[in-house]
């Protein structure tokens, strides 16, 4: 199985919630005019509008990172305003093991599956 699977977890900075929303639709709509791999992008936001997750499936590896090039400027911003944490699962090729070394994401690869 190819396929990437994220769950990204933000939790907004006070008072940056307004800013952190305005930039969601900016999000959606890169993915949408640029990334054919993008299979699953949705965001999720609690009743406060303080923590946002991100569901997110990917054809593959190589897909994963082209929505990183896609969208690196607008996650930049987010990072600004919010700490960021996530859940990837999936086998993850190299390249991609290795662009999100630095971020604080936890990979799990592919055990079992019907």
């Amino acid at each position: 199985m190819k396929k990437i699977h994220l769950i990204a977890k933000f939790q907004i900075h006070p008072g940056k919630e307004s800013e952190f929303k305005d930039l969601i639709p900016q999000c959606i709509a890169r993915v949408k005019a640029n990334e054919t791999g993008a299979e699953r992008y949705e965001w999720y936001l609690n009743s406060e509008g303080t923590v946002c997750h991100v569901l997110e499936t990917y054809k593959n590896s190589e897909s994963v990172l082209a929505h990183i090039a896609n969208v690196g400027d607008l996650l930049g911003k987010i990072f600004e305003i919010s700490d960021f944490g996530g859940d990837m699962y999936g086998n993850l090729s190299e390249e991609l093991k290795a662009a999100i070394a630095p971020l604080p994401i936890t990979s799990n690869s592919l055990y079992l599956a019907l």
